[in-house]
Formats: structure tokens, sequence, C-alpha cells
């Protein structure tokens, strides 16, 4: 479907009945799905090879932390001028730059697989490379979604966006896994046998990589940004546009701080060991059930979507997601944990279906790169940070208690953010019409360029 095409579809309400794969309809969306979904899968894929390859140099828990650290610090350095960027060009342009990096640091990795480098500062500096690479590449990825479909198809393409994550997501690093385990020089000839292990994974990833920049590269995205001049005011706009719009720093802070306080998953081995008594085979049973849980609902929501009081759904899911956080550090059987991890994943992903259509409706096309670069630092912190956080009150406290005490601090987060953002509580239908009404009636919106 062409730009004049698009332009031409009749303004939906969402609560107009449309089909479930009404997004697929548009071409753009498509080739960038089956871009995204080859992207992330060679990405987690790769993690796997990272994390074997650094532990057999190393043999060190704390040098697997700082493959982490080193994918996490870009975003700190690089987060508002990456967001400065994809709001002055063309975002297409961007993805295909970052990912073409992303290629050169996977093509070293492989390099130092083959010749069985021990140098663990080399393996840290590309991952801070690939770690650059991302930073940039995603708030222009998040800004350039609504720019693929017509805005009615939005929420569905977002919907289906967070299902393509949680496939390729729990896909990439099962494949990852089994080409460890592949001996292709037995299949294919002593030859081939230097690619045992971290570099068939890496060899993997390149080809994802590869096909990746193919379908991205005919994707013809509408309203692509006009080059500007780089100011301190310009790139601090993203940060003043959420700060001073009650719906998105509502919603961006509320996800930050429930995840940061209740996140269960950095303590899983010390429930599956010392508190269920379930060994290895129980720590990845737990580990699996909050995909499930976000899968059932993505798929959920295709079918009924989110069509009224999106503000009171996203903040009823984020409290049912404190709650189920509660049960699983109280639970003692591994049955009633598998449950409330269901639950915490199936709550997380409508809360996020919520939070991401809310960041792109209630954000001009103009602004959308600098404020999913602020969504960006934000998300970071509450997976990276929420991670320390659960590890050092469980220091503290017992893996119990952090637990416990992180859920009823999401659920008393969530009761008083429905007090300071009645915004966010009163927001009803997810379109840039209703949610731009919404905002009106809060809090007067000066121009930012």
């Amino acid at each position: 479907m062409d730009e004049t095409e698009q332009q031409d579809q009749p303004k939906l309400s969402p609560t107009t009945a449309l089909s479930p794969t009404v997004a697929w309809q548009s071409r753009d969306f498509r080739f960038y799905s089956a871009a995204r979904v080859l992207g992330i899968m060679g990405a987690e894929a790769q993690a796997v090879g990272v994390a074997w390859q650094v532990y057999q140099i190393t043999h060190s828990a704390l040098a697997l932390g700082n493959t982490g650290l080193a994918l996490f610090l870009p975003g700190l350095f690089f987060v508002l001028p990456a967001g400065h960027v994809a709001d002055r060009y063309d975002r297409r342009a961007i993805i295909i730059t970052c990912y073409s990096l992303q290629a050169v640091a996977t093509s070293l990795l492989l390099w130092l697989a083959l010749h069985h480098s021990t140098n663990i500062w080399l393996v840290y500096a590309i991952l801070f490379l690939i770690g650059t690479g991302r930073c940039f590449s995603g708030p222009a990825a998040s800004a350039l979604v609504p720019t693929l479909v017509p805005e009615a198809h939005f929420v569905n393409a977002v919907t289906w966006g967070a299902t393509v994550y949680q496939v390729a997501n729990a896909t990439g690093p099962m494949i990852g896994g089994l080409l460890f385990t592949v001996a292709i020089g037995k299949l294919f000839g002593g030859r081939l046998a230097m690619l045992n292990g971290a570099p068939l994974v890496y060899c993997f990833t390149l080809i994802c990589l590869t096909c990746f920049l193919a379908f991205i590269s005919v994707v013809r995205p509408r309203g692509a940004g006009a080059p500007k001049a780089f100011t301190v005011k310009t790139m601090l706009a993203g940060l003043q546009y959420v700060a001073s719009t009650r719906l998105l720093l509502g919603s961006i802070s509320l996800d930050l701080f429930a995840v940061l306080l209740g996140g269960a998953v950095s303590l899983m081995p010390i429930f599956a060991s010392q508190i269920l008594h379930s060994g290895a085979s129980g720590l990845g049973l737990l580990r699996a059930m909050p995909s499930i849980g976000a899968l059932v609902v993505s798929m959920t929501l295709l079918l009924l979507p989110i069509r009224r009081r999106a503000g009171r759904t996203m903040l009823s899911c984020v409290a049912v997601f404190g709650a189920a956080t509660v049960v699983f550090g109280l639970s003692r059987n591994i049955w009633l944990s598998c449950v409330a991890l269901l639950v915490i994943g199936a709550s997380d992903m409508a809360s996020v279906v919520v939070r991401s259509s809310i960041l792109q409706l209630a954000t001009p096309n103009e602004m959308r790169g600098r404020v999913s670069s602020v969504n960006w630092l934000f998300i970071g912190a509450s997976n990276e940070l929420g991670e320390y956080e659960s590890g050092l009150t469980a220091h503290w406290w017992g893996a119990v208690r952090a637990v416990v005490i992180g859920g009823i601090a999401s659920l008393t987060v969530t009761g008083l953010w429905s007090v300071f953002f009645p915004a966010l509580r009163q927001a009803d239908e997810l379109t840039a019409e209703s949610l731009v009404e919404v905002e009106s009636r809060f809090t007067s919106m000066e121009p930012i360029d």
C-alpha cells in the first residue's frame, strides 16, 4: 500500500470492528515484521554464544554480568542524541546503518572465536559497539512503526509487534542452544569443525542480519524526518515533552517503577533451588511461564482488542502484576508459582500494548524519535536496575521478602499513579484524537521543536 492509498483510508474508531490481521494488509508492515523476527532471533541466539564464549574464557559469573553492562552503557551516553537523530534523519537509513554496524561487530566476534582469543576486553568492546547500534536503532525503529500502517490499524500493529517479539525472543535462545550441540565437522567434513560452538551461532546471526537488511531496505515509510541543525535544546526536547505530557509521563514512569520494584525474574534460580526445590528443570519451567502468558494475551488482544477505558485497563493490569508477584513470592508449590508467573507475563503484556500505543499516538511524528529514546532509557533502567535492585534486596532481606515487598510496592505505585495522573486514568479510546482530548483537560501543551 503506497502513501496515497494509506491517506485515502477512512478514519476509524477503535469501536469499529477490524480484522485481527488488519495490520498485515500493509505491505511495509509485513516486510518490517519479517525483518524484526530475524533481527531478534539472531540477537538472542548471539547472546547465548557470547555468554558461552565469555564463560569459557573467564569461568566468572561477574564477567557474564559485565556483558549486559557493556550492552547497556551506550544507552546512558547516547540516548538523547539517538532520539534527536531519529527525528532529524531518515529512520530507515538509521536502522540500516546501525544493523550494518552490528553485522560488522558479529563478524568480529566470529573472528575472535575462530582464533580462540582469550582477550575478554575485546569482547566487551565489541558488545559496547553492538549496544551503541541498538541505542540508535531502537528509537528509530519504534518511531517508524506508526508510519507503516494507517492510524486506525496502529493498535493492531502494536499487538502483533508484541506477539512477534515474544515468539522471536523465545525462539532465538533455543536456536542458539541447539546450534551449540550440532557437530558441524562430523556432518559436513572435518574442514568445518572450526565452526563448532560459538562460531556456528555467530554465522547464524550474520545470516539473520543479512536477511534483516534485505527486508528493511524495501520498506517505504511515510513522513521521513528532514535534516535540521543539532542543538542542545532540540536534543533535550524529548525529555521536556515527556515531562510536560501527563499521559506519557504517567504511563512510562508507571512501567519503570512497577518493573523496577516488582521484578522477580532475576531471583528465579534461588526460588527453583532453595524454595521450590525443583532444580534446573523447574527453573526452565518457571522461566517459560511469563512468555507463555504474554503470548496468550497478545493473541487474545488480536481477537478482542482494547476498545475503551485503555488507561484504567493499564492501571488494573499493573495492579494484577503486583498482586501476582506477591503470590509468587509466598508460594511453596511449583504449580502455583507457574500460575503466578503466567499471570505476571499476561498482565505485563496487556499494559505494554496500552503503553506502546499511548507512546506513539500521543506524540507528534516529528517528536517520536526523541520521545522513544526517553522510553528506551526508562525501560532499560527498569530491566537492568530492576535486576540489581532484586539482587540487593534479596541480599538484605532474603529472596522471599524481597519479592513480596516488591510486589506490594508495585501495588502501592499503581494506587498512587491513579491519583497523581488522572489523565492516564481517564484515557479511553486508543486514538490520537481521544488521547489529545484527554491530555488537553489537564495540561496546556506548548509546541516543541
